[in-house]
């Protein structure tokens, strides 16, 4: 795969898992952790998400197939799926639904958060899952299967940069830096989204030419 298949690849995980804004969610789910229990807890985290988001990549089209579902219709639902979750995180309301799923985990700081709610839903959520489903697709060859997971560990590693991080962040950027920087990732989403319908409409017998 070219950079110029692998580029958009990061940039559509990036903007959908969205490392920046899980890390106040993060910070908040370990505020009482010491920082090495902290990294711990975050690293789990990632190895789990990576572990499910791999799983969905390579049986997806399996999935898919058993069901009957073409992948041209599963990129225009994985497209609106997208393009809905960049209107949350444009509206505030992506922020709003993680801090509900965290509060449980918040109110008992001796749970665990790092399979639930930090590996799923907050890292491979359903954007992701579809999202690497349809990058998986998109690849052509074992190459290209390869490198869309290299993307996925990249990203991952960021996420996981983010994390270490929290504490900074939330020091620095503070709530309004942090919901400027979602609303610009949500704009870039969104038009990777349509982009995705784009796709899917131009591959049906309908629109094709």
């Amino acid at each position: 795969m070219t950079l110029d298949i692998l580029i958009p690849a990061f940039v559509t995980l990036f903007v959908i898992i969205d490392p920046i804004g899980l890390a106040p969610v993060f910070l908040a789910l370990t505020r009482d952790m010491t920082s090495g229990h902290r990294r711990i807890v975050g690293l789990r985290a990632v190895l789990v998400a990576a572990a499910i988001l791999t799983v969905f990549g390579l049986a997806g089209q399996a999935v898919l197939d058993l069901f009957g579902i073409s992948m041209a219709a599963f990129r225009i639902a994985g497209g609106a799926l997208l393009f809905l979750t960049a209107l949350d995180m444009l509206f505030e309301r992506r922020k709003q639904r993680r801090e509900s799923q965290s509060e449980a985990s918040v109110l008992d700081p001796a749970d665990d958060p790092s399979v639930f709610p930090l590996a799923m839903p907050l890292i491979s959520g359903p954007g992701a899952m579809a999202t690497m489903i349809l990058l998986m697709g998109n690849a052509s060859d074992v190459g290209g299967k390869l490198a869309v997971l290299g993307v996925m560990i990249a990203v991952l590693a960021v996420v996981f940069a983010f994390f270490l991080a929290a504490g900074w962040l939330g020091r620095y950027l503070k709530d309004t830096g942090i919901n400027v920087v979602t609303r610009l990732l949500g704009m870039l989403l969104a038009a990777l989204a349509i982009q995705f319908m784009i796709d899917g409409l131009a591959q049906t017998p309908l629109f094709a030419v």
